[in-house]
């Protein structure tokens, strides 16, 4: 069960052999501190949340009017509204953005828990990290249907992603350094020192792959 900590601080356990980096609580990277991280993961899981919530009023209305005309349906190659005719929204037999709405409340439950001081145990980190993992694994998925198969953008659903590559990236981070995720020390040390770098080269290769995906529209040679 998660203990909660009077002082809120960030001092890794004793125990070599469970934490095996860092060495001092000072080599620990800001954003793989408790406070920082909950703040991170207040904001992305709110915005990840709203995001869903948006999607599920949208999803709504057009179950209740299939000639619904969603906020996001901009041409046809920006439309939330067709992306939900498709398959792969409903990946589960369900729609994709119920799962958004429960996982980024738990996110927005365990930001604001590391806020008010709590600490969990490694277990719980490590079911943190799968779950994290899973949830970006499905959002890369989607990003690679909506490019290359589907062929419409869902701009509820790249906010998603936009909000899932700094939690997924920063979770891991703070599970490499505090030991979660046994790696070489040197390897930990380049990852918490990395993390801005590895956020910003997401959002690049997203940006990149959207760009040459839709590069027919870009360049006006789409006909519309």
């Amino acid at each position: 069960m998660p203990s909660i900590s009077s002082h809120g601080t960030d001092t890794p356990a004793a125990s070599p052999a469970a934490e095996p980096f860092p060495a001092t609580p000072g080599t620990v990277p800001p954003m793989a501190r408790n406070r920082p991280l909950g703040w991170l993961m207040v904001i992305t899981g709110a915005i990840g949340w709203l995001a869903s919530g948006t999607l599920v009023l949208e999803k709504l209305a057009v179950l209740e009017d299939p000639n619904h005309v969603t906020a996001c349906d901009v041409n046809p190659w920006i439309s939330c509204g067709q992306v939900m005719q498709t398959w792969q929204s409903s990946a589960f037999g369900f729609p994709n953005m119920f799962i958004g709405i429960v996982a980024f409340a738990v996110i927005i439950t365990v930001g604001m828990a590391l806020l008010s001081g709590a600490t969990f145990a490694r277990w719980y980190w490590a079911g943190l990290q799968a779950g994290v993992t899973l949830g970006f694994a499905f959002v890369v998925w989607l990003w690679s249907q909506a490019l290359y198969d589907i062929h419409v953008l869902c701009p509820f659903c790249m906010i998603v992603w936009a909000a899932m590559i700094p939690l997924f990236v920063w979770v891991t981070i703070r599970n490499v350094v505090h030991g979660v995720i046994p790696v070489p020390a040197g390897t930990a040390r380049v990852l918490g020192e990395s993390g801005w770098i590895i956020t910003a080269l997401l959002y690049v290769a997203v940006i990149a792959t959207i760009f040459f995906a839709f590069i027919q529209v870009f360049v006006g040679t789409s006909g519309f």
